[in-house]
C-alpha cells in the first residue's frame, strides 16, 4: 500500500552520550606518585585549600552584627489612637452594624475594621476616608 504521504520527510538520530571529561594525563601521574609515597610511609605535604570542597557561604555575622548595633531603632509605627478607635466603634454601634457590615460597606476584610477598633492597625488616609463616609463621623484630624 503506498504512503499517503509522499515525500515525507524521515528523522535519524543519533543517541549522544554525555561523559566527564578525562583526567589529563599529568594529574594522573601526580596521583598516583602521592598514592604511592603515602603506602610507603614517606612524609606527603598536603594544602587544605580555603573552603574546598564546600558549596556554604557563611555570612560575615560579625560584620552583620555591627552593623545592625550601628543603625539606628526604627521609629515605631503609629498605630489608630483611643479616640479614633472609640469614635469607630461608637458610629458603627448606633448604625446598628456589625464589623463585618461595616466591612463590606467600606469594600475591606472584616479583620481590618477589627484591627482599627482594637488599635492595632496602622492608620490609612484611605480606609478612614471611607470609614467616615459609611459611618458619618469625622475620623482624620482626630488626636493621634
Amino acid at each position: 500500500m503506498p504512503s499517503r504521504h509522499p515525500g515525507t520527510i524521515k528523522q535519524e538520530w543519533e543517541p549522544v552520550v554525555l561523559q566527564k571529561p578525562r583526567a589529563k594525563a599529568q594529574d594522573l601521574r601526580d596521583q598516583k606518585a602521592v598514592n604511592q609515597a603515602l603506602r610507603s610511609g614517606a612524609q606527603v605535604q598536603t594544602i587544605k585549600k580555603f573552603d574546598a570542597g564546600s558549596n556554604k557561604k557563611a555570612p560575615p555575622t560579625a560584620v552583620n552584627a555591627r552593623k545592625l548595633e550601628e543603625a539606628e531603632e526604627p521609629a515605631a509605627l503609629d498605630r489608630v489612637s483611643t479616640e479614633v478607635r472609640q469614635a469607630i466603634q461608637k458610629a458603627r454601634i448606633e448604625k446598628k452594624l456589625s464589623q463585618a457590615d461595616l466591612a463590606k460597606q467600606i469594600n475591606e476584610r472584616p479583620q481590618v475594621v477589627q484591627e482599627y477598633e482594637n488599635g492595632k492597625a496602622v492608620p490609612n488616609q484611605a480606609v478612614l476616608a471611607k470609614m467616615e463616609k459609611v459611618l458619618g463621623v469625622k475620623l482624620r484630624g482626630l488626636k493621634k
